[in-house]
């Protein structure tokens, strides 16, 4: 699993590596209000409220779209408005349809410090730009999968909310 800046990179790179239990991915572009109007096969929600403790700016992926067994830089602008500190977890669903893949927490901080990401805890606030390349797998299955995350501070408060969309089956054209 990677991490690219800590909940949203947890939501992002945590949630790449859990998009897939085969591995990491992820799409999207400038955080506006609703949804990303991605350039492939990639959606993303900042479901998050003004007073999450991560507010996402922009997240982007390179090459997009992305493609299985390539590499794929994820970067991400984000303002962090209080310390994040060990114990910052992260909630994440996998559904395929309407069926669930996987559910499972991650800690943010413990991700950040696996995947040898550019920050670590304590996060301290302000802004932050972390650019993290993960590697795609081969074996990812052409079809279209929904990755909810939901991050929260060692005290339960929100850090931050995303939902993504990746799309990995075939265009006719």
């Amino acid at each position: 699993m990677k991490l690219s800046i800590l909940a949203v990179a947890t939501a992002a790179a945590s949630v790449s590596a859990i998009v897939m239990p085969w591995g990491n991915n992820f799409k999207l572009g400038s955080v506006q209000d609703g949804p990303v109007e991605p350039k492939s096969s990639w959606n993303f929600i900042d479901c998050g409220l003004p007073s999450d403790v991560v507010l996402i700016e922009s997240l982007t992926v390179s090459p997009d779209p992305p493609e299985p067994g390539k590499n794929l830089n994820v970067t991400v602008s984000a303002f962090v408005t209080e310390r994040i500190e060990d114990g910052a977890y992260a909630d994440v669903t996998v559904k395929l349809g309407l069926i669930k893949l996987l559910h499972k927490q991650f800690d943010v901080c413990q991700e950040a410090e696996n995947a040898d990401a550019e920050i670590k805890c304590p996060v301290e606030p302000g802004p932050h730009h972390v650019v993290q390349t993960v590697a795609l797998p081969k074996e990812i299955p052409p079809a279209k999968f929904v990755v909810m995350v939901r991050g929260y501070t060692v005290d339960d408060e929100s850090l931050m909310c995303a939902d993504i969309q990746a799309d990995f089956r075939k265009k006719p054209f």
